[in-house]
């Protein structure tokens, strides 16, 4: 038998795992909910829902996010488990939801490289701006032509982080947590109905307190670049000039919709990444890979 300073941390079929339950599950969200996201986004617009679209063409832009929406959750919980394993080991029992909201906030960062210029092909679409009429692709290219690769393809992606980030840092451990409670009550086995139920409960929270965020994000991807400047779309400025206009009722515009969506889709995308993540490990199981 090897030592243990011998054995590789992670093999390849460790992460197996976790990359194919995410991209099921990220896929399964997606096409499931987008009609919800679709009215979220449009009331969280400047125009407003029936300027934006109204409940028209609510499957607009669900091409590219069906497609995107399979590496970008299969990279989170990659990510995610990678840090989890290298990070719970350091810590003492009482921080280990520690060690989860930092391995939530890196997985963030790398899911966000993919889901920003996703966001704004399919947001754009969503809304109906400019130039709606167009493939996801054109938008994309058209973004990178008028202003390159960090303010075009990469535009609201701060903003995307500042509202991911803390949504992962507060549901994935709350997510963690309800598991480990509900571990204790039934014998070390937590099903896949019950990820879900704790994931949906965590998602209620972290939705609601990074509303204003996601907010922003919406303005900043949503503003057409004749009539902003850099400074108009930090996000410390759209948050006050929403303040300014609406106040608090500005801030958590689509609160509702978006918790709803967020908690319907908690419970689906945890529920689908714990019952296949099992599939497959039983499959590598059995024939030996792990």
């Amino acid at each position: 038998m090897m030592g243990a300073l011998e054995k590789p941390m992670f093999q390849n079929s460790t992460l197996l795992a976790p990359g194919i339950a995410g991209a099921v599950a990220g896929l399964a969200v997606e096409t499931g909910l987008y009609p919800l996201d679709t009215l979220k986004t449009r009331l969280q617009s400047a125009q407003g829902l029936h300027k934006s679209g109204g409940f028209k063409g609510v499957y607009k832009g669900l091409a590219p996010v069906a497609i995107a929406s399979m590496p970008g959750a299969a990279l989170f919980f990659v990510s995610y488990e990678t840090a989890k394993a290298l990070t719970e080991p350091l810590v003492p029992p009482a921080f280990v939801p520690v060690a989860h909201s930092g391995s939530a906030a890196i997985a963030e960062l790398f899911a966000c490289l993919i889901r920003v210029p996703t966001e704004i092909a399919k947001q754009r679409k969503q809304t109906y701006v400019g130039v709606d009429k167009r493939s996801s692709f054109s938008i994309l290219y058209n973004a990178y032509k008028l202003e390159g690769i960090r303010r075009g393809l990469f535009r609201g992606y701060l903003s995307t982080v500042a509202r991911d980030l803390p949504f992962g840092v507060i549901d994935i451990p709350i997510w963690e947590w309800l598991k480990e409670q509900v571990r204790r009550r039934n014998n070390g086995e937590v099903t896949s109905f019950q990820s879900a139920c704790c994931g949906a409960a965590a998602a209620i929270v972290a939705g609601t307190v990074t509303t204003p965020f996601d907010v922003a994000k919406t303005r900043i991807i949503l503003a057409e670049v004749e009539h902003t400047s850099a400074h108009s779309l930090r996000i410390q400025t759209v948050l006050r000039v929403i303040y300014r206009e609406a106040g608090l009722r500005g801030l958590f515009a689509g609160c509702t919709t978006r918790v709803i969506a967020l908690m319907l889709g908690s419970f689906v995308f945890f529920g689908v990444y714990e019952e296949v993540k099992s599939i497959v490990e039983k499959k590598l199981k059995d024939q030996g890979t792990i």
